[in-house]
């Protein structure tokens, strides 16, 4: 077994006999592993191991089966997003998808760095949603889809109002839409924001604030690229879809009090 020191951070963990337990770590160093740990209500290893946590590990590799952590250094525990039911469904989606868009034991430091920024944006008060979108978007290539938003298929024209053929794998101008009588009927606004997620480096992102109609759009459209191109149902992805209903009875609710205060 190969000795090394990585950044990791926690997919997942699952009980395994008594008081054991299999723990799933994105490595930046050597992939996602499972790695076992032994008596984890005793283990000094325990705040470590427990879902969303990044941290520092001195680890064991095992290339033939389990690996081992030898020692743990908390650097980020992700309060803000543990503390909010809204942030940390639409995290543990991303993560999810994440897992499912590479093999195990594959080395992709890339990946790794754009899921720690784009959970330390989201710690950080950055709209959750959007940046949801712009990994869906960004992990579209890993799962053999490659998608360009940027220009029509035929006459590689830019800058005009888009749309979206699922059929032809691509988008259309006007002078081309005709090229298929199927396509979304996308707002080109929608096209040219997926164009941007495509593109944008997670670190340059600051403030981006769209309107709920824009990101209904946004959801409709990367979701049917999904069902069309990937074909992955998620739980994760399935809750947070029904999150949509608990905010309107959330907000429902809220109103409802402030009228009673008023």
């Amino acid at each position: 077994m190969e000795r090394i020191q990585t950044k990791g951070l926690v997919l997942y963990n699952r009980d395994y006999r008594e008081d054991d337990k299999l723990v799933k770590i994105f490595t930046e160093q050597a992939g996602k592993r499972m790695f076992f740990v032994k008596h984890v209500r005793n283990s000094r290893f325990q705040s470590g191991i427990q879902p969303l946590v990044l941290a520092d590990y001195q680890v064991k590799i095992n290339n033939e089966g389990l690996s081992y952590i030898d020692d743990i250094q908390v650097i980020h525990t992700f309060k803000n997003i543990n503390d909010d039911l809204f942030k940390l469904s639409y995290v543990s989606y991303i993560l999810s998808l994440a897992d499912a868009s590479i093999q195990d034991k594959q080395y992709d430091p890339m990946l790794f760095q754009f899921l720690e920024t784009s959970l330390k944006l989201i710690e950080d008060g950055m709209d959750y949603e959007i940046v949801t979108n712009i990994v869906e978007i960004q992990l579209l290539q890993r799962f053999g889809v490659s998608f360009n938003f940027h220009e029509c298929l035929y006459c590689h024209r830019i800058g005009l109002p888009f749309d979206l053929s699922l059929k032809l794998g691509g988008v259309l101008c006007p002078d081309h839409y005709s090229n298929d009588p199927h396509r979304l009927h996308v707002n080109p606004n929608i096209i040219y924001l997926l164009d941007r997620f495509q593109n944008v480096s997670v670190q340059e992102i600051n403030v981006i604030q769209l309107n709920r109609e824009v990101k209904q759009g946004l959801r409709k459209t990367i979701d049917q690229l999904y069902d069309e191109y990937v074909g992955i149902h998620l739980k994760a992805k399935q809750f947070i879809d029904s999150l949509a209903d608990w905010g309107g009875l959330l907000k429902e609710k809220g109103e409802k009090n402030e009228e009673n205060r008023s």
